[in-house]
């Protein structure tokens, strides 16, 4: 009897690791392009600097990385999953349902969403109003009656007769992208609430209200342009008229090409996203699927170095890769999360 209880034990170890070669010896991360360069950073100073070996980085996008993670256990699944906004209800359940029922939540960091063209161009100074009548699908009624239309605008000066006329062409990311999630909810959103109608309409109809927020116009004036940023930014030293979309971090490493448009008075620099004045700014994650620690070597090593001063910390590395830190309070508080490895829990 013993001799069948430890075979069938075998057995489901073995099926629960089906997916994939349980002889995997380095870590597997996916997801945001944003966080990708941290991401890599951290794993090249990781690998150079431990007997592990250099996790492998993918960028998938937020949304992507989230459907590879929750997919399931196993060494055929990412360990790590980056993110440019929070885990949704809906992929945190998706991930309950494939078995992945304890996840690490890594708060590491804030990032500005840029609004750039190129330096060759005049710097825009807009208002999220502004990029809604710019981009939304449907606009409020310029008749001052409380209806949509289709979105009419061709360039910013019908946006704004204090802009210029020129046609509205922006290159941003997919849907899957976090960046285009945390653009759509800080910026469109944003300007949307500018009429106090629609805001008011998000406690009668909340799915109209999402729908007339959020909606992106697919009529030519946004491109998605992929979720590789250096593409995006590669795109606007051709295109001078052209905007793009894409994090802080990018536009400080490609300062002598673009520039970032002022919004709602205030620029995408450092200190404006860190004191919180720059209104198109969000939190960056990474995921930690519990179950793979101490079967996949180096996940607890790789945590504690991405959560260390010298990686994190206001003077750390990763500052230099164009990330804002936390407070020293959060860095301190998540770095003890992290190392307790505390299972993230969404109502």
């Amino acid at each position: 009897m013993k001799r069948v209880i430890v075979l069938s034990a075998i057995a489901l170890a073995m099926s629960n690791w089906a997916t994939g070669n349980s002889e995997r010896n380095y870590i597997e991360v996916v997801g945001s392009s944003t966080v990708y360069p941290f991401a890599t950073a951290v794993a090249e100073r990781f690998g150079k600097g431990t007997s592990f070996k250099t996790p492998k980085i993918e960028s998938t996008g937020s949304g992507g990385g989230m459907k590879l993670f929750c997919n399931g256990i196993g060494t055929g699944h990412p360990d790590i999953t980056n993110a440019s906004r929070r885990i949704k209800i809906n992929e945190y359940n998706m991930c309950h349902e494939n078995g992945v029922k304890e996840i690490v939540e890594v708060l590491i960091g804030y990032d500005g969403i840029a609004f750039a063209n190129s330096k060759d161009s005049p710097q825009y100074s807009l208002t999220r109003q502004d990029i809604y009548l710019a981009l939304a699908a449907d606009i409020p009624n310029p008749d001052g009656s409380e209806t949509f239309i289709k979105n009419p605008n061709i360039t910013w000066q019908d946006v704004n007769a204090a802009l210029p006329a020129v046609k509205i062409e922006v290159l941003g990311p997919p849907p899957t992208s976090g960046t285009r999630d945390a653009f759509v909810e800080l910026a469109l959103e944003g300007g949307c609430k500018a009429y106090p109608w629609v805001k008011a309409l998000k406690k009668v109809n909340k799915p109209e209200y999402k729908s007339r927020c959020h909606t992106i116009r697919e009529d030519g004036a946004y491109i998605e342009a992929g979720e590789n940023d250096n593409l995006i930014v590669s795109k606007l030293e051709a295109n001078p008229s052209a905007f793009g979309i894409f994090g802080f971090s990018f536009l400080d490493q490609n300062a002598e090409k673009v520039q970032g448009s002022l919004v709602d008075g205030f620029a995408p620099t450092f200190e404006s996203i860190a004191d919180g004045d720059y209104s198109v700014s969000r939190p960056l994650y990474f995921y930690v699927k519990k179950a793979h620690v101490g079967v996949v070597p180096g996940i607890e090593q790789f945590l504690r170095e991405f959560t260390s001063e010298g990686a994190w910390g206001e003077d750390g590395y990763l500052v230099d890769k164009g990330m804002i830190p936390l407070s020293f309070e959060l860095r301190t508080n998540m770095a003890k999360s992290v190392k307790s490895l505390n299972n993230l829990v969404l109502n």
